[in-house]
């Protein structure tokens, strides 16, 4: 029994094209290099002592920053294609995590965030991009699984890792690793993977009008970016809010706090795929999937309310993560499914730019109401955030049943 259901998980990872594997490598070594994001809040407020307001001004640089980056990204991967974009986007942004380790002053993190990030970012809509080309039709939804699950098995492995390079090495470190990384994954890259020109598949799911005027009329596209944004905030405070609320409440060391974020890579990395296959196979309605996953985030928040137990953090992590799951496979996919032909990049570049304002608000919204309410304000709107995603998805989920009459 145990071999069969070993076999059913290996069977989930069948139909992949070489192409696809190599960029789900590559995002693997990224991403496990990639120890700075979750201990920036922490680096910021203990290391280099600026107050609450100032770490949110500085997330909001860097926000800003991924902003610019994606609305870049996308436009040029139509323009000039994405492979150059993606070469671009991870050399130099390596390059300049050389350098931001040695700007330690309020404005020039600013400065030095935002740019890093302008660059850094251009990355993710030119791949979401790629997979539309190198993957088939059919295995879309589950090769932007696979680099999801490239994404969180590396950020299983750095967050510890991290913790440990800091215990012995210092914030320094971090710094080398992910700039390294992200120049050691784009050589790959770039040396077993040769550029290839879009081929326009028809796809039963997409938007058939060539128009990118008509992303402006799409209210369900629109719609479906504010569940994006808004969940985009909740998961951001993994990232700024968290790890802080880790060390002042319960004192957790920055190797404990990376072992509770790599418990959410390692579920991930059991449980993502299957669940995406079984949808797949089930032909589940996407907008249900990310409505269940917007009840888990909200209620990962209501939990952290109960604040006597530090072993109220592992429940919370775990809800946090099956919502991840349940949301962003399938909104990724349902994104790229509403995309005109031909403006696959702007549209993808919208996508990626909730994301990135949802980073903005998520970490300057959660420092500022820390600061002047404490965690538990913090934790009750985020959670009340959630439950107004569940009810815009009730909401596109009758456009949508309108829209197919």
């Amino acid at each position: 029994m145990f071999k069969t259901a070993i076999q059913h998980y290996i069977n989930n990872f069948k139909g992949f094209t070489r192409e696809v594997w190599i960029l789900a490598l590559i995002t693997f070594i990224n991403r496990a290099g990639t120890m700075v994001l979750p201990f920036l809040s922490k680096y910021l407020k203990e290391n280099l002592h600026f107050t609450y307001s100032q770490v949110g001004w500085i997330m909001v640089s860097f926000g800003i920053g991924s902003m610019l980056g994606s609305w870049l990204g996308g436009k040029l991967s139509d323009k000039i294609g994405f492979y150059k974009i993606m070469i671009f986007s991870l050399f130099t942004s390596g390059l300049l995590f050389f350098v931001i380790q040695y700007i330690t002053t309020f404005w020039g993190l600013c400065v030095g965030m935002f740019s890093i990030m302008t660059i850094a970012d251009m990355f993710r809509p030119a791949m979401f991009v790629s997979l539309g080309t190198y993957a088939k039709p059919e295995n879309r939804t589950k090769a932007l699984t696979l680099v999801r699950l490239a994404v969180n098995l590396g950020l299983t492995a750095g967050p510890a890792l991290g913790g440990l390079i800091i215990m012995g090495m210092g914030y320094q470190g971090l710094f080398w690793v992910d700039g390294s990384t992200c120049i050691i994954s784009i050589l790959i890259f770039a040396f077993l993977v040769k550029e290839k020109k879009r081929i326009v598949a028809i796809d039963k799911n997409s938007t058939n009008t060539d128009e990118f005027t008509s992303v402006f009329k799409d209210k369900i596209f629109w719609i479906f970016l504010f569940v994006c944004f808004v969940t985009a905030i909740l998961f951001f405070q993994i990232f700024t809010t968290l790890p802080l609320y880790h060390h002042e409440k319960f004192g957790l060391t920055e190797f404990q706090s990376g072992l509770l974020l790599s418990l959410n890579g390692l579920i991930i990395f059991f449980f993502e795929m299957p669940i995406v296959s079984i949808a797949q196979r089930k032909n589940t309605n996407k907008l249900k999937i990310i409505l269940w996953g917007c009840v888990l985030m909200g209620i990962s928040f209501y939990l952290l309310l109960l604040n006597t137990w530090a072993g109220i953090l592992v429940f919370s992590i775990i809800s946090i993560t099956f919502g991840e799951m349940f949301i962003f496979p399938f909104s990724n996919s349902f994104a790229l499914s509403r995309a005109p032909r031909g403006h696959e990049g702007r549209y993808m570049a919208l996508f990626t730019m909730s994301f990135s304002l949802a980073h903005i608000v998520s970490s300057k919204t959660g420092m500022d109401i820390i600061s002047h309410f404490g965690y538990q304000t913090n934790w009750f709107l985020m959670g009340t955030l959630g439950v107004i995603a569940v009810l815009c998805c009730i909401w596109l989920q009758k456009l949508c049943a309108m829209e197919s009459k």
